[in-house]
């Protein structure tokens, strides 16, 4: 039987749909913009993912909002080692807390929900105790640029019921308040245990090679009254500036007829700005492939859905990828998305690229 740890952080990824580019420290203004939970979704699909899986799997789960009634709505009866300090205002500390009470149950694995800033405090709390536990994240923050995550919930409850080999994996963390400044600064933070799995992501790379011709091939085709919502990243920025506007690197800009209606814009900025005919132009994140669902969540299912979607990346850094991934929240969604997408690549040429 295998035992299995699993504690969820509810307010990961909140800051995402509304701009705010992470949470941590930012929880009273998410909640002020109208954010809504999106952690607990993501752990319940990942638990019911699980539980599909044969496996003689033992729950450990910390008191709720943590996990414990996630767990038993996917159908488990888990036994919960603990409980944060106040179920209102979940921290940090009882992350560390719950991962504590796992080493001392002797868990064979972890499951934990969140983002980067989650996975440091998982996998450092490991290091403190010398405890080698393998690892693994549900995909639930806005910033999941580490390589000890699942590509999508479903992924990771599966990873985790079934691994039998482990490998060693880079935890990294961004500073949020340079993110948010336009600027990615970033430090590893630890290393860690983690299942070895083909759908485990990859560490975000950043992408190489030239991209101004492929900028001005995209400004050159812009058409009259249509929407351009612009993705975050230096390949978009390129276009951005193509534009003749400073864009926000780090965030979602919306522009129309030389015009930009929103900057560094949430989802429902973006969705007051859409008119008849509306285009996503955005670039996959180098090494992982990911082009909806990792750091630009404000583009979300009810945007993609009003949207026509241009994907566009260099040469180089689409060599480095080889296939494509989206992890949008909507699972009907992200099967229509699947398939051959076609990329462009530069002025005259567009590859087609598998989305898995």
């Amino acid at each position: 039987m295998r035992r299995i740890g699993v504690v969820v952080n509810p307010i990961a990824g909140m800051g995402g749909r509304v701009g705010l580019k992470g949470t941590d420290g930012k929880v009273a203004e998410a909640r002020r913009r109208g954010a809504e939970q999106r952690a607990p979704d993501r752990a319940r699909t990942a638990l019911e993912s699980l539980a599909e899986v044969e496996t003689d799997v033992e729950l450990l789960t910390y008191g709720d909002p943590m996990g414990e009634g996630i767990a038993r709505e996917a159908g488990f009866d888990p036994t919960a080692v603990g409980a944060p300090a106040s179920a209102d205002e979940t921290t940090s500390e009882d992350t560390r807390h719950a991962v504590r009470a796992f080493v001392e149950a002797d868990v064979d694995a972890i499951l934990f929900v969140g983002g980067d800033g989650t996975a440091v405090d998982v996998a450092t709390t490991l290091d403190d105790l010398d405890a080698d536990i393998p690892i693994l994240g549900v995909p639930a923050g806005v910033k999941v640029y580490s390589s000890v995550f699942g590509v999508s919930p479903r992924a990771a409850g599966r990873i985790v019921a079934r691994f039998s080999e482990t490998e060693r994996a880079e935890v990294n963390d961004i500073d949020e308040d340079a993110f948010r400044g336009g600027e990615v600064v970033t430090e590893l933070r630890a290393v860690a245990t983690v299942p070895v799995a083909d759908q485990r992501q990859s560490a975000k790379q950043l992408g190489g090679g030239s991209v101004e011709s492929l900028a001005e091939s995209v400004a050159d085709a812009v058409e009259e009254g249509v929407t351009y919502v612009l993705g975050p990243g230096s390949t978009v920025g390129a276009i951005k500036e193509q534009l003749g506007f400073d864009g926000t690197t780090l965030g979602v800009d919306v522009w129309r007829d030389g015009e930009v209606l929103a900057r560094d814009a949430a989802e429902s900025d973006i969705l007051d700005t859409l008119g008849d005919r509306n285009v996503i132009i955005v670039s996959p994140i180098g090494g992982q492939g990911f082009v909806f669902g990792r750091g630009n969540q404000q583009l979300s299912p009810a945007v993609i859905r009003q949207c026509d979607l241009e994907v566009v990346a260099s040469r180089r850094k689409l060599d480095g990828i080889g296939t494509l991934r989206v992890d949008t929240g909507d699972p009907e969604l992200d099967e229509e998305l699947r398939g051959w997408m076609r990329v462009r690549v530069g002025r005259h040429e567009r590859r087609l690229v598998e989305v898995v």
